[in-house]
């Protein structure tokens, strides 16, 4: 099947948190990412628009008991730039991980203007 989106890896942020994971939870992601390149509509469950935060997005991952967040964002519309990642212990997504997500996100569009 041909991709819809493109997944690109801004610097090593998400490297650095998929590296230590489990090869059950790496698999997992691969899959949800295989379903955000593949499929026009991805379900909710997989990917949602972060309240509050204009232009950033979850791609959002579980496996066994734990749940696990990427956050990202569209480019053009098509590609889906991974920023960090984290493993989610309560109820409400930490504001230092949607702080960390938004300078990034920040980060590369300001790179791209430059470029």
């Amino acid at each position: 099947m041909k991709s819809r989106r493109e997944i690109l890896l801004y610097k090593d942020y998400f490297k650095l948190f998929y590296a230590p994971l489990s090869a059950g939870v790496r698999n997992k992601i691969k899959y949800v990412l295989k379903v955000l390149q593949e499929e026009e509509n991805v379900p909710v469950r997989f990917f949602k628009h972060v309240e509050g935060v204009k232009g950033l997005y979850e791609i959002r991952v579980e496996y066994e008991s734990n749940i696990y967040r990427i956050f990202c964002c569209l480019d053009d519309g098509r590609i889906v730039v991974l920023f960090n990642g984290f493993q989610k212990k309560s109820q409400k997504t930490p504001l230092k991980e949607i702080e960390l997500a938004t300078r990034i996100m920040k980060e590369y569009f300001k790179g791209k203007k430059g470029k």
